[in-house]
């Protein structure tokens, strides 16, 4: 191995094809590590036999303590698209990029949004519980209901986000999007409606699908304030991050009928506590934070994470994946 060469941390969970792609380069240095590992040992492992070239992570925090003990650190990539466990502001000032995974994962986030919206709207739980409790009889009771036609409010119109929108609009939707760091004329030309004011445009709302990231400004976005100005019969999804919409007060508003139910992904804490109100309502459906997570999106995201890693290696990073650019 050259002596010149870059050491490298690595989920032992990170997909297969991500490997294949370090095993591609002789100049460097695999050091795997376990993705759930603790704090005090992921730091050990920091500061042990030497300097830290580049970190790839899952969930794994990364920060200030951290970044100190990774002596030599070029580059900190994540294996997806949220970095909520990493501090950007602590990278940031130790001029290391943190990147992401672009649109690796981004098709599978807007087949789940899909998949949700779909499931709400046809009664798929329902229905198959009906079947196997023998209650065919029961089967005009809450009929289903079309999404041809319906209106649909996008929060967030990024990667994901503009995914859903033509998926929508091909199931003749009416779109309208709400992002204030999108030019109207951008959301236009994708064949959507733009809206300024979201508490204004929340009661034309059949479905409400959010895809921004969690930051200061979004955090309890969607409150009871915000989801009494929703139809009763709205559906809300959430495949973005928990914390955005505030579980108490949406427990209240399912449980109130001020909405018709919710498809969720993601949880303010996670995994939820088994006691969490909303696992006991019939108008939710949720999955274990999986919208990003499939047999293809798992191979696509290592790759890109590596991709990444190599491309500040090679002096030639890939710009449009870095959150934090004013590093370079």
């Amino acid at each position: 191995m050259p002596s010149n060469r870059k050491r490298v941390v690595v989920p032992t969970s990170m997909g297969a094809g991500g490997y294949e792609v370090l095993k591609t380069r002789d100049d460097v240095e695999v050091v795997p590590f376990a993705g759930t590992i603790s704090s005090p040992d992921f730091n050990a492992l920091l500061k042990a036999d030497g300097e830290v070239h580049g970190a790839i992570l899952g969930l794994t925090r990364f920060g200030d303590t951290e970044a100190k003990n990774a002596k030599g650190l070029q580059v900190v990539s994540r294996i997806g698209v949220g970095y909520d466990t990493v501090d950007v502001p602590a990278l940031t000032r130790h001029k290391v990029p943190l990147m992401i995974a672009g649109t690796a994962n981004s098709p599978s986030v807007a087949e789940q949004a899909m998949h949700f919206m779909f499931a709400l709207a046809k009664r798929g739980a329902e229905l198959n519980a009906m079947v196997r409790a023998n209650r065919w009889a029961d089967r005009f009771n809450s009929l289903p209901m079309d999404l041809i036609g319906k209106t649909l409010i996008i929060v967030g119109f990024g990667r994901i986000g503009t995914r859903v929108a033509k998926r929508t609009l091909a199931m003749e939707m009416n779109v309208l999007v709400y992002d204030p760091y999108v030019k109207s004329e951008t959301i236009r030309a994708a064949g959507c409606e733009p809206v300024s004011d979201l508490d204004a445009a929340l009661p034309r709302a059949d479905f409400v699908t959010i895809h921004c990231p969690k930051t200061d400004e979004t955090v309890g976005m969607f409150d009871a304030a915000r989801l009494k100005r929703m139809k009763p019969t709205a559906y809300l999804v959430n495949t973005a991050r928990g914390g955005i919409v505030d579980e108490k007060d949406l427990h209240a508003a399912l449980t109130a009928g001020v909405i018709a139910a919710a498809g969720i992904d993601v949880y303010d804490r996670e995994p939820p506590d088994p006691d969490n109100p909303l696992l006991t309502l019939d108008n939710v459906i949720t999955a274990p934070h999986m919208a990003g997570v499939t047999r293809e999106s798992v191979d696509r995201m290592a790759v890109q994470a590596v991709k990444n890693v190599l491309s500040v290696f090679d002096g030639a990073p890939l710009v449009e994946n870095i959150i934090n650019p004013e590093v370079l």
